[in-house]
């Protein structure tokens, strides 16, 4: 089972116990978050594509830690002009590991319907 999601304004595709780095979150380590833009999910043989989002479907994970990415270097310059701009960046990123994948007819399955 595999799921696509999108945070950050990216898209990741993802199973159970991957571990991901995301842009930061606001969470604490060793919280549980939850995605709700799930844009795709395949269980098996079965393929649910969301128009764009997928209803009902969320995604847990864990988060392991708050680190920093490797700095870039942006530099910029006009020749012959003696224009030189150096800057570092560091992005700030979110270490996720995820949990588990779940469909929301899962839970209407259960209930059945009992017609009319």
């Amino acid at each position: 089972m595999y799921a696509v999601i999108r945070t950050g304004g990216k898209q990741y595709r993802v199973a159970p116990r991957d571990v991901l780095r995301i842009e930061k979150i606001e969470a604490e380590p060793a919280s549980t978050v939850t995605f709700e833009e799930v844009l795709l999910v395949v269980d098996g043989e079965r393929l649910e594509v969301g128009r764009p989002l997928v209803e009902g479907a969320r995604v847990r994970a864990v988060v392991l830690e708050q680190i920093k990415g490797p700095k870039i270097i942006v530099f910029k310059k006009k020749r012959r002009k003696n224009y030189r701009r150096k800057k570092g960046h560091r992005q700030q990123l979110t270490v996720v590991r995820i949990e588990d994948i779940a469909l929301a007819d899962a839970a209407q399955s259960e209930g059945g319907d009992h017609g009319a």
